[in-house]
């Protein structure tokens, strides 16, 4: 400075010293502020260096989404809980977990997108000149880019495990996963959704068309009865009671078949039959949805918006991959045209946190996402990744039915068995709705021991694997007595949770035996779609995919086995031979 100083002219010279000290000093310039405009003092987080051309840097993504859900909490004043900063990380978009960039083995770490070269241009598809904008040929492409007012939006992100889920299907780190803890659903979400105070709760009970008793939420809506029962005597007494208003939701409707005679009107009804079964709550309503071809998301947000009104809570609850996630993406798309940010996946326990979904619900009324309640008597929860999807209905279900009689068997994969012990008629009619990947086998019920020994874990899967057919559990029998009144149409479902259900179709009694592992929840229940198939299924093993490869892995090996049989009497008698041609030359 004093060198800089010297070469300058005395009047020059204060002017550049007291603008070299206003850049050497470490206390932000004095402002004054005006009567309309007041000044905020806003801590500085970095200076650059003097004489350099060095710039602020920006903050990190990571910074900015906390930033983002923190402003967010600030507008909510509902006095909710908060969840972003408890971890000291800001949670996932995808599944609500805190997320961190330190340790890439532990969960919720997420790596920052590299961002583009400047010089990068994204490749052009030409397009059909009928698809062309008129601005566009007309060479009016200011008008164009003012329609996007937001040319480089944030970027989303998400934590790696989300990531892998939704571009692969499987999860990117599973040794992880055990270290994922526990949420305690009635620890942090019930007491909120039962508080007689506080925001308005509307609550969607969120259960799978092809797995109702295994993913109704029963538990809950034991709750729900109980609070209800409760704060009705509260409110005849005018003392608070803020009673929440449970909406069931069936989802995955795309999966039943569409060639079926059963009526919206009937469905309806029994679902909310079903529901009564199990303990739930005087509904507000009940809604057929399909979240993949948006049938029936416009009418369930309208109802969820009236009943939460301004200013309530809209909570969607259910067990593990009963579809919550696609159900409020699709909600979503249904109300603001854009895609949703939660992670979807065909993999229980996608959700991890609470999360908070915008730009569905109007006024301050909020939505959200809850991890999936864990359901110890659906079978799935004992499966591992490979096992559920095979298990999981991804596509329209298929009837495949035997025409059977008493002192016969059909095995669904490794899971279930059912035994037709007794009948008053010739013959009864079962149909299996359950992924069409599993394989079926009929025959006896005195070889079913013998098809269990030999055939668990190869043609008959899952379990993948004979050491797996041990780690399932104990296969246990239950009795169940059936009558019915048509030959053409099923009267009694018998359903397994998490597996899907076996439709009785007869004109008579019967008395079935249905085995599965301990644990495993069988109900029976009236039939939810009568119709069977046009042709029935033959006795043995059903053709699948599974079945031909535990096939040709079986014959591979048998003829193995036969040519080292072969090849080693070959060389005995080749043996025996030269043994006896020494004999020979000896004698």
């Amino acid at each position: 400075m004093l060198i800089l100083a010297r070469k300058l002219s005395p009047g020059r010279r204060r002017n550049h010293v007291l603008l070299l000290r206003h850049i050497l000093s470490q206390s932000p310039p004095t402002v004054h502020p005006s009567p309309d405009k007041p000044y905020i003092k806003t801590p500085i987080l970095h200076f650059p260096k003097p004489f350099s051309s060095q710039s602020q840097p920006s903050p990190s993504p990571l910074l900015s989404l906390q930033n983002r859900q923190l402003e967010e909490e600030n507008d909510d004043d509902d006095g909710g809980e908060s969840d972003s900063g408890s971890l000291g990380g800001p949670l996932c978009p995808g599944c609500g977990f805190h997320m961190q960039s330190s340790d890439p083995a532990r969960p919720g770490f997420f790596s920052v997108p590299v961002p583009k070269s400047p010089f990068y241009h994204a490749p052009l598809t030409s397009l059909p000149d009928t698809q062309i904008p008129i601005p566009l040929k007309s060479g009016k492409l200011t008008l164009t880019l003012e329609n996007n007012p937001n040319p480089n939006p944030p970027l989303d992100i998400v934590c790696a495990r989300c990531h892998s889920l939704r571009h692969y299907g499987r999860v990117k780190n599973p040794s992880a996963e055990p270290l994922l803890p526990s949420f305690d659903f009635d620890r942090t979400v019930a007491p909120r959704i039962l508080s007689p105070s506080g925001p308005r709760s509307v609550l969607l009970l969120v259960s799978d068309a092809s797995d109702f008793h295994g993913s109704f939420p029963r538990s809950l809506s034991r709750l729900l009865h109980t609070s209800f029962l409760h704060n009705s005597d509260n409110w005849k007494h005018n003392k608070p009671a803020n009673l929440p208003r449970p909406i069931l939701v069936l989802t995955k409707l795309d999966v039943l078949p569409g060639s079926t005679d059963v009526s919206p009107e009937s469905l309806v009804g029994w679902a909310r039959a079903r529901a009564h079964e199990l303990g739930s709550a005087p509904l507000a309503g009940v809604h057929l949805v399909s979240a993949v071809k948006n049938w029936g998301v416009k009418g369930l947000v309208e109802h969820a918006a009236e009943l939460a009104g301004s200013r309530g809570n809209v909570w969607a609850v259910g067990a593990q991959n009963a579809g919550k996630s696609t159900l409020l993406n699709a909600m979503g798309r249904c109300v603001a045209g854009k895609e949703g940010k939660l992670t979807e996946a065909p993999v229980p326990g996608t959700t991890l946190g609470i999360v908070k979904v915008d730009g569905v619900l109007g006024g301050k009324a909020k939505l959200f996402d809850t991890p999936g309640i864990l359901h110890p008597y659906q079978i799935t929860m004992r499966l591992n990744r490979e096992e559920q999807r095979m298990v999981h209905v991804g596509k329209e279900l298929r009837p495949r039915t035997y025409r059977i009689k008493a002192g016969h068997s059909v095995h669904i994969g490794g899971l279930m068995r059912v035994d037709i012990e007794e009948s008053s008629v010739d013959s009864i009619y079962l149909t299996v709705w359950a992924s069409t990947l599993l394989p079926l086998h009929m025959g006896r019920t005195e070889n079913a021991s013998k098809i269990m020994q030999e055939h668990f874990g190869r043609q008959l899967q899952p379990p993948i694997g004979e050491d797996r057919v041990a780690k399932l559990g104990k296969w246990e029998r239950k009795k169940f007595k059936v009558s019915g009144n048509s030959w053409d149409a099923s009267s009694v479902d018998i359903a397994v949770a998490g597996l899907g259900w076996v439709a009785v179709g007869l004109k008579g009694e019967a008395v079935l035996g249905v085995w599965t592992y301990d644990g495993v929840d069988v109900v029976s229940r009236s039939s939810l779609i009568p119709e069977r198939a046009r042709f029935f299924e033959e006795a043995g093993f059903t053709v699948s995919r599974i079945v031909s490869q535990a096939d040709s892995i079986h014959n591979k090996s048998k003829h193995e086995r036969k040519e080292k049989q072969h090849r080693d009497k070959e060389v005995n008698s080749a043996n025996i031979s030269s043994a006896a041609l020494e004999a020979d030359m000896i004698s």
